[in-house]
C-alpha cells in the first residue's frame, strides 16, 4: 500500500493565528487539492495527521471540524481525489497526551490502522513538529514552504536542517506531489528526462 501522511493547517489549507474554526475559515492553499488528487491518481493513499487543540480550547466542536473536512472532501471529489482518513489530536499542550505532534502517537496510530511499515511512509508538513513526529518513527520527511515555514529565513531553515538532516524541502504540496510522481515513473522505467528528480529541493539541487 502506497501511503502518505499529510499535515493539514499550513500544508493543505491556509493556517490562521486564531485557529481555523469553521468550514468558512477553511481555505485551501492554491494547488494543494490538485496535488492530493494527482497523488491519488498515481496510486497513493493520503491520510491527514493534525493537531486540533481548538477542540480542547473550546473554540469549535467536532461538528465544526467534520464540516471543515466535508468541505475539503467535496472539493477533492470534484477533482477526482480523496483523503482516506483524518487522525486528529484534540488536546491542548497542557493535557500531556501522547498524540499531539511532535510526539508520534498519531502517526503510530495510522501505521497500526493501515498495517504499513512507517519507514516507507512519507510525512509532509509545514513545521518542525510535523517532521519530528515522523522522525521518531523513521518516516521519510518532507517540509513544504507554506504555512509556518513560508517565512523561514535561510538561517532558520539551516537550523531546522541541523535537527532533521534527512528532510527534503519543497516549495509547496504541489511541488512535492510532482516530484514523488515523477520519481515513481522513473523507478518504473519511464523516460522522464525533462522532469526534476524526487528529492530535489525548491532550489534545484539535493538538500
Amino acid at each position: 500500500m502506497k501511503l502518505i501522511i499529510l499535515d493539514r493547517d499550513g500544508t493543505i489549507n491556509e493556517d490562521r493565528d486564531d485557529f481555523v474554526k469553521s468550514a468558512d475559515e477553511w481555505v485551501p492553499i492554491p494547488g494543494s487539492l490538485e496535488a492530493i488528487a494527482r497523488l491519488n491518481h498515481a496510486g497513493w493513499h493520503t491520510v491527514i495527521a493534525t493537531n486540533q487543540s481548538g477542540l480542547g480550547r473550546g473554540l469549535f466542536d467536532v461538528a465544526a471540524l467534520n464540516a471543515m473536512h466535508l468541505k475539503m472532501n467535496k472539493q477533492l471529489a470534484y477533482l477526482g481525489g480523496r483523503i482516506d482518513a483524518v487522525f486528529f489530536c484534540p488536546h491542548t499542550p497542557d493535557d500531556a497526551c501522547d498524540c499531539r505532534k511532535p510526539l508520534p502517537g498519531l502517526i503510530e496510530s495510522i501505521g497500526l490502522r493501515y498495517g504499513v511499515h512507517l519507514e516507507d511512509v512519507p510525512v509532509v508538513g509545514d513545521s518542525l513538529r510535523d517532521l519530528q513526529a515522523g522522525q521518531a518513527l523513521g518516516c521519510p520527511l518532507h517540509l513544504v514552504r507554506t504555512g509556518r515555514s513560508a517565512m523561514l529565513s535561510s538561517v532558520q531553515l539551516a537550523q531546522m536542517r541541523e535537527l532533521i538532516p534527512e528532510m527534503q524541502v519543497h516549495a509547496d504540496l504541489a511541488t512535492f506531489a510532482e516530484a514523488l510522481v515523477r520519481r515513481d515513473r522513473l523507478e518504473h522505467g519511464a523516460n522522464d528526462s525533462n522532469d526534476s528528480l524526487y528529492g530535489q529541493t525548491e532550489y534545484g539541487g539535493p538538500p
